[in-house]
């Protein structure tokens, strides 16, 4: 990433650069319930706070004024594979009203109308259905299964699901 982060504004979210205070709330929300299953949880806080601050590369998502998750950006800057990888968490409050979607949108419009990206990816858990569901909504699709991919909260391997998604799909 070069340069600093833009802030997005969608209807109800708004995407800002992520700060020092905004890291130590989202511990709390990737240690509670509702996210916890799905980030998988180092033994060290301190490797989680790096983790969620992304070498600058990461969001805060915003909804009326109130903290409700995060969203990194990891981008690919080769020309020959000008792409961008995606990561999402979202507050148990803010899940299933439309708020990953919208933010995931928010980001994809940036990533290919100012950066120049043609294609972006995203890689949640192959059993996380919700999630999947909600990518799908902003036009990704299912690229393959990674097979023990992530090691889950309960110290097992679980499969991902690889899904992508072109500029020209974004919906």
């Amino acid at each position: 990433m070069t340069g600093p982060l833009p802030t997005l504004s969608g209807e109800r979210v708004t995407l800002r650069p992520l700060t020092d205070a905004d890291v130590e709330a989202l511990v709390a929300i990737v240690e509670g319930d509702g996210v916890r299953e799905w980030w998988g949880m180092d033994d060290s806080r301190d490797v989680t706070r790096e983790d969620l601050r992304n070498g600058g590369a990461a969001f805060a998502i915003d909804v009326g004024g109130v903290l409700a998750g995060w969203l990194a950006v990891c981008e690919e800057l080769s020309p020959g594979y000008r792409s961008a990888g995606l990561d999402i968490v979202l507050a148990p409050a803010h899940q299933g009203h439309g708020i990953g979607p919208e933010a995931l949108r928010l980001v994809a419009r940036w990533l290919v109308d100012e950066r120049g990206h043609h294609r972006l990816t995203i890689d949640p858990a192959a059993c996380n259905e919700r999630a999947i569901r909600a990518y799908a909504a902003v036009g990704f699709r299912p690229v393959g299964i990674m097979r023990r991919y992530e090691l889950g909260a309960g110290d097992e391997w679980r499969d991902g699901l690889l899904m992508d998604l072109l500029a020209e799909e974004l919906a």
